[in-house]
Formats: structure tokens, C-alpha cells, sequence
């Protein structure tokens, strides 16, 4: 991918975003891991059997999604090389969801200023997958930012890591990993074993595009009221805290958000029900309200910006 296409696929995001009447690879893909999921669970019901499915679909999805990405592209430049190009474009515009984070965000701000923890909660119950139907304000502004944190990795950068690596197909392929994790990669009993392999596979490839995010994260606070001061809290954080998280990922950039607004993020989630503690990233500070939210999005939106200029740059020379 060249450099103007993949800033013209940042802009027509930023443009756009994620229309619901329009087509979405993410949707696709959701349905055939649904479809998958149903199908092998009315044949094969023993452990065993479910983990060798589960690495089938790890594996073969993100490999279907690399090779339709590439055999759209190939067959629009047949037609002719500029509709190859602007399909290729279209394809890495779906891979990035920089605008949909921030329309998410914004209803969130919204119904918070308006005083409606009802449809915050509503809101915030799009973004995230913890039950959120009694959640105070603070526990609503701390489960917002958690998201943008770690949707500004998997979302946003890492994305666009792989658009610069490998194009549109490889960004798809990326897409089909994060959305096999969401969907099936959860550590309880329905998913132990199917889910396992994508879990995993979801680690690796996001190993590397956490940490960028959480390092852009560190360099954005610096742009912030208090300047310096803040990025250098951030790297404190990020460095004391990043590793606690269960995740080996979603913690680095937690973390380093946390330190960049000087607030603590963690503590006691419920997910059907159930209790989940997590560790507590940051030290306490200010009580979390809605601006902490704005703060949060804003320090996103920089890191993304630098990590656009850093990848365009590398593709120019």
C-alpha cells in the first residue's frame, strides 16, 4: 500500500466511519463465526474435538479474509488499475475504526451531560462486553476509557500497522483475529476449548501494536495542559502497571492512559453476572467524570495521528 492510498483510507474513515446500510467485513465475518460456531456444536460436543475446530477457524478465517481481500483487489485492477486501487482503499477504510470509536464515545459524553445514565448505559453497552445496566457514572467513565485505551490499539493502530506491513488483505486477516477474540476467545466454560486458539492467536498479533500504542499514548500525553509532566506519569505507569492486566496485551495501553490522565482504571467488573476483580492500573486521583472521557479521546486521537505520520513516512521513503 502506497502512502496516498493509505492516508486516503485514514481520511475517508475519519470521513465516514461505519455506516450501518453499508457492507462491513467485520459483520461478515461475524456471521460465518456464528454460523461455524452452530454447526460444529451440533456434531461435535467433547473438548478435544471443539479445540481442533477452534484452531481450524483461528486459522482459516483470518486466511479467508486475507485471501477474498486480495482476490477483490486483483480483480478490480483486471478491470482497470485505478478501480483496483479504490477497492483496495475501500478494503483498509473497513480495517480502521478510528471514526466509529468516536461517534461510540461522543453518544457516551452526550447522554452524560445530559444527566441520562440510562441511555449512558446504553451507550456504553455498545462498546464494551461488561454488564452495565447498574453502573454508577464514575464506573461508566472508567469502562469508556478503558475501551478507547485498548480500541485505540486493536481498533485503530494496530490496523493500520498491518495496512503499512501487508496491504488491505493483511489488515483484513488482522480484523478476522481481533473478531474470532471477541466473539469466541473468552476464558470460561463455553469457550475454553473452542475459543482457545483464537485467544491465543489474538495475543501474538497484537503483541507488538499494544505496546506502539501505549509508547504514541506516552509521547500524546505530553501534548496535553500539563505537558511533560504527564507523559513522564504515563511511562511511570505504563511501566509499573502495564504487566498486571490478565491480558498481555490490553494492560499496556490501560496503563499508559491511565498515567497520562492521572487516574486509576481497574477494579471489580461484572460479566453475565459474574464478578471479575482486575487490577488496578494508576494511582487514585480526581473522582472520574465525563471529562476524563473527553481527555481520554483526545490523547487517542494524537497517538493516532503520530503513529498515521510515523507509517506514512516509512512507506514514502
Amino acid at each position: 500500500m502506497t502512502t496516498i492510498d493509505l492516508l486516503l483510507a485514514c481520511a475517508l474513515d475519519a470521513a465516514v466511519g461505519d455506516p450501518r446500510w453499508l457492507p462491513h467485513p467485520v459483520r461478515g465475518m461475524s456471521h460465518l463465526i456464528v454460523w461455524f460456531e452452530r454447526a460444529i456444536r451440533s456434531v461435535w460436543t467433547g473438548p478435544g474435538a471443539l479445540r481442533v475446530a477452534g484452531i481450524a477457524l483461528a486459522l482459516g478465517l483470518p486466511f479467508f479474509a486475507f485471501l477474498l481481500g486480495d482476490t477483490l483487489i486483483t480483480a478490480g485492477a483486471v478491470i482497470d488499475e485505478q478501480v483496483g486501487r479504490g477497492v483496495g482503499i475501500f478494503l483498509a477504510c473497513t480495517t480502521l475504526a478510528w471514526r466509529d470509536l468516536v461517534d461510540h464515545v461522543g453518544a457516551v459524553i452526550g447522554s452524560l451531560k445530559a444527566g441520562s445514565l440510562a441511555n449512558a448505559r446504553n451507550a456504553v453497552s455498545l462498546i464494551v462486553g461488561r454488564d452495565t445496566d447498574r453502573l454508577s457514572e464514575p464506573e461508566l467513565v472508567r469502562a469508556t476509557i478503558e475501551t478507547i485505551a485498548e480500541s485505540a490499539s486493536d481498533g485503530v493502530i494496530a490496523p493500520l500497522l498491518y495496512l503499512a506491513v501487508g496491504g488491505a488483505p493483511l489488515a483484513l486477516a488482522y480484523k478476522a483475529v481481533s473478531t474470532l477474540d471477541s466473539m469466541v476467545g473468552h476464558r470460561n466454560d463455553q469457550y475454553r476449548d473452542f475459543g482457545w486458539a483464537s485467544a491465543r492467536l489474538d495475543d501474538l498479533v497484537n503483541w507488538i501494536p499494544a505496546r506502539v500504542t501505549a509508547a504514541l499514548t506516552v509521547v500524546a500525553a505530553g501534548f496535553s495542559m500539563q505537558g511533560m509532566r504527564c507523559a513522564v506519569r504515563s511511562a511511570s505507569v505504563f511501566w509499573r502497571d502495564g504487566h498486571k492486566h490478565p491480558s498481555p496485551n490490553s494492560g499496556r495501553p490501560e496503563a499508559a492512559m491511565a498515567g497520562a490522565l492521572g487516574i486509576q482504571l481497574g477494579g471489580l467488573n461484572f460479566y453475565d453476572g459474574l464478578p471479575s476483580e482486575r487490577p488496578r492500573l494508576g494511582d487514585e486521583g480526581e473522582t472520574l467524570a465525563v471529562k476524563h472521557i473527553a481527555q481520554a479521546k483526545r490523547t487517542m486521537t494524537i497517538a493516532y495521528l503520530f503513529a498515521v505520520a510515523g507509517v506514512a513516512g516509512l512507506l514514502w521513503k
